[in-house]
């Protein structure tokens, strides 16, 4: 009988498979679940800062336009259309931009132009705006 019950107790020592408890498993999720929202917020303001590239970009180009413009006509134009820029269709009509470019004001010696985020991109209530000018200072009006 002895014999039997050392020949089972050999087996079942076999049989156990080494692993992680439960309790452990849960440990682990839990610190990189605290690991992650300690790094999120962080992510949100790189994201602003990438889309604001997209406003600047933007502006330039209708500086360059603005200045062909110019050039050609002894004064700036009021109309995207008469300049020859092209608005890309924003992420609420179906597209891709995240800015709605207009030119505020425009006259024989200067003109502004402004990029207004369509979305609100950290959830604070503001939309980012950037404005620039006949001089080129390009300017965050209000920031993300």
């Amino acid at each position: 009988m002895l014999n039997k019950l050392r020949e089972y107790y050999k087996l079942n020592k076999k049989l156990n498979v080494k692993a992680y408890s439960l309790t452990e498993i849960l440990i682990v999720l839990c610190i990189i679940g605290i690991l992650l929202l300690m790094v999120l917020p962080n992510q949100t303001s790189v994201i602003g800062q990438a889309k604001a590239i997209e406003a600047q970009a933007m502006l330039n180009q209708v500086y360059g336009l603005e200045k062909s413009y110019f050039y050609r006509h002894s004064k700036y134009s009021g109309s995207l259309e008469e300049i020859g820029f092209e608005q890309e269709k924003t992420v609420e009509e179906g597209g891709q931009a995240v800015y709605k470019i207009e030119i505020l004001e425009a006259s024989n010696d200067s003109f502004s132009a402004r990029a207004t985020a369509t979305s609100d991109l950290d959830g604070d209530g503001s939309f980012n705006t950037w404005e620039i000018d006949s001089k080129k200072i390009l300017t965050e009006v209000t920031k993300e």
